[in-house]
């Protein structure tokens, strides 16, 4: 059974950092392509992050949070990581890692409707 389950968020202020986890269970990761997506409460869901497949290698991140946000993969422990330094309050919402065989391009564009297996999410509070 495929699973996603995200870890790490918490409570932090202002100009501080946190790792969120994406551990994956029934597939392995290296072949699909993951995403980091939030939603802020009152707002849609954005995509913020993405990783390519092993293969492809290659990172995308949200204009919001380039410089600041970091997207990472441990193949060995099947598992996607998303470092976040120097924290907005705007930066406050429920993380959600996807995951699906998507190409580069496709998944540079971070569309919600291209990932098909989701996490529960872990929420992330930024105080000022």
């Amino acid at each position: 059974q495929v699973q996603l389950v995200e870890s790490g968020g918490g409570l932090v202020q202002s100009g501080g950092s946190l790792r969120l986890s994406c551990a994956a269970s029934g597939f392995t990761l290296d072949y699909y392509a993951i995403g980091w997506f939030r939603q802020a409460p009152g707002k849609e869901r954005e995509g913020v992050s993405c990783i390519s497949s092993s293969t492809e290698g290659s990172t995308y991140y949200a204009d919001s949070v380039k410089g600041r946000f970091t997207i990472s993969r441990d193949n060995a422990k099947n598992t996607v990581y998303l470092q976040m330094n120097s924290l907005k309050p705007e930066d406050t919402g429920v993380y959600y890692c996807a995951a699906d065989l998507l190409s580069a391009v496709v998944a540079e564009a971070m569309v919600e409707a291209g990932f098909g297996s989701w996490g529960q999410g872990t929420q992330v509070t930024v105080s000022s």
